[in-house]
């Protein structure tokens, strides 16, 4: 009599499938859809005069990764970048979920829009702009010729790299230490606390785009001349 109770228990754990904990193992474990990794804001970080460096920042919620790289991609008008049509440059990140993409080979002064695509799905709201730093009119460095104890002599170049011609230019620099002008040629100072600022002679400050010009001085200091890092202006 007990076998036989014994084989009808075992007949219906058999029939549904068995206890409660089995069962629940062998249901499969539902996966999650993840959106792509798109950033949820974009800014310019940094601009140079041929390259902008855009921000950007991604939010995931677990169990949803990031899966890299995020693309930006620029364009040379807001309609462009609306339609995502004629792209003019783009750069990829790197492994990181939140960092900041350097387009490198763009145009002095110019202002470009972006858009970001990741996962091969392109962001459909994100749009942002900005714009190169403006070239520099003009470019100057500083020869020192010779030296000697208590002062020395520079030649100054300067350059016009700009693309239209100069009505006249300054150049500026901070001195490393107590130096200062005895005499200037070609040229004609405006000494500062701590720095100096050269400006055109009446004969020498146009200057057409590529051309160049020189003056020099003689400077009185206590230790041996330093490099100086000018700095031009038109």
């Amino acid at each position: 009599m007990r076998l036989r109770i014994g084989a009808a228990i075992l007949f219906l754990v058999a029939l549904v499938g068995g206890p409660a904990g089995a069962a629940a193992a062998s249901e499969p474990t539902p996966t999650p859809t993840c959106p792509p990794a798109l950033p949820l804001s974009g800014s310019v970080a940094a601009a140079t005069t041929e390259s902008l460096t855009i921000s950007y920042w991604i939010l995931f919620t677990p169990p949803c990764g990031y899966n890299p790289p995020v693309t930006v991609t620029l364009f040379d008008s807001s309609e462009d970048a609306r339609q995502w049509i004629d792209p003019v440059a783009e750069a990829v990140s790197g492994p990181e979920r939140n960092g900041a993409i350097t387009v490198a080979g763009l145009t002095a002064g110019t202002q470009y829009w972006y858009r970001f695509s990741a996962d091969g799905k392109r962001d459909p709201y994100l749009i942002g702009s900005g714009r190169t730093a403006a070239a520099q009119a003009c470019a100057a460095t500083v020869t020192i010729g010779s030296a000697w104890t208590g002062g020395f002599v520079a030649t100054v170049s300067v350059r016009n790299t700009g693309s239209e011609p100069l009505a006249g230019w300054h150049v500026s620099w901070r001195w490393a230490g107590d130096e200062r002008i005895e005499s200037v040629w070609n040229g004609v100072a405006q000494s500062g606390a701590d720095g100096v600022t050269i400006s055109n002679a009446s004969w020498n400050g146009a200057l057409p785009v590529g051309g160049s010009t020189t003056f020099g001085l003689l400077a009185a200091s206590g230790a041996p001349p330093v490099a100086l890092t000018p700095t031009c202006a038109g």
